[in-house]
C-alpha cells in the first residue's frame, strides 16, 4: 500500500512514520508514505494556500488552486483507489472501514485546516469523508496519522501474530475481553482461573461472555 498526504504542516509527522508498527510495515516494505506540502503549489509569490470566505464569516478557507494542482500533478502517475478528506462532517471512522481500506492499493489523503476547504475540492476530487469523532481538531494531520495507523496494521505481512488483530476491540461487533499476563497475583489481585485451566473451549465462552459484558457496560450503542 502507498499513501500521499497533502497537507500544510509535514513537520506534524515527525515521529509518526519512524516508530513501532508503522516503521516495522515501511521496513518490510509493505507500506509507503510520502507527504506533499500543499504551500509548494501555490502560484502566490507568498506561498498563499488560503483566502477568506465569500460569506463573510470568521475564519480562512484552504484555496482550491494549490490543492487541484498538487491531487493533479499526483495524478499524472498514479489512480487513486481514493481520495479522503479528513473532516469532522465526515463519516465516523469504524474498525470495518479501517479493514476495508486496508485492501486499498493507493490512498491519498487531504489534511485541511483553518476553516475548511474550499466547497469545490471535495465537489471534485473527493471520493471519501473521514472523521475521528465527534469534535473539531486544528486541522487533518492528526486524524491522518489515526487513520494510517489504524489501516497499515491490518495489512497482511505487518503483524508478526497477525490472529492479534482478529481478537481486537470492533472486529466482531464487540469490545475484546480483559487480558492479564505475569505475576498471577498482584497484591491480592489474581488472574481468573479459567485462564490457566487449558480448556480452550471454557476460554473463548469467557472471552466471548467478558466482551459482552464490557459491551454492555461501556458502549451499549454497538449493541444496539
Amino acid at each position: 500500500m502507498h499513501i500521499d498526504i497533502l497537507t500544510l504542516f509535514p513537520q506534524m509527522f515527525d515521529g509518526v512514520f519512524s516508530h513501532s508498527i508503522l516503521k516495522r510495515a515501511i521496513e518490510k516494505q509493505l507500506f509507503s508514505v510520502k507527504l506533499h506540502d500543499i504551500r509548494n503549489y501555490s502560484v502566490d509569490k507568498h506561498r498563499k494556500v488560503d483566502d477568506y470566505p465569500y460569506s463573510g464569516e470568521a475564519g480562512m478557507v484552504m484555496k482550491i488552486e494549490p490543492i487541484a494542482a498538487c491531487i493533479e500533478h499526483l495524478q499524472q502517475n498514479k489512480t487513486y483507489d481514493e481520495i479522503i478528506f479528513l473532516t469532522p462532517d465526515g463519516e465516523v471512522l469504524n474498525q470495518t472501514m479501517a479493514n476495508f481500506l486496508s485492501m486499498k492499493e493507493n490512498i491519498l489523503l487531504l489534511c485541511g485546516h483553518y476553516k475548511g476547504i474550499d466547497e469545490r475540492v471535495r465537489e471534485l476530487f473527493v471520493t471519501k469523508e473521514i472523521s475521528i469523532g465527534d469534535y473539531v481538531l486544528s486541522g487533518g494531520e492528526i486524524p491522518a496519522a489515526v487513520l494510517c495507523d489504524a489501516v497499515v496494521r491490518l495489512i497482511h505481512g505487518v503483524l508478526n501474530d497477525e490472529t492479534s488483530a482478529l481478537s481486537d476491540s470492533f472486529q466482531y461487533g464487540l469490545l475484546s475481553a480483559p487480558v492479564y499476563t505475569r505475576p498471577y497475583d498482584f497484591r491480592g489481585h489474581t488472574v481468573p482461573d479459567i485462564l490457566l485451566s487449558g480448556n480452550e473451549k471454557a476460554i473463548t465462552e469467557w472471552k466471548l461472555q467478558k466482551a459482552i459484558e464490557l459491551t454492555e457496560k461501556n458502549r451499549p450503542d454497538i449493541l444496539e
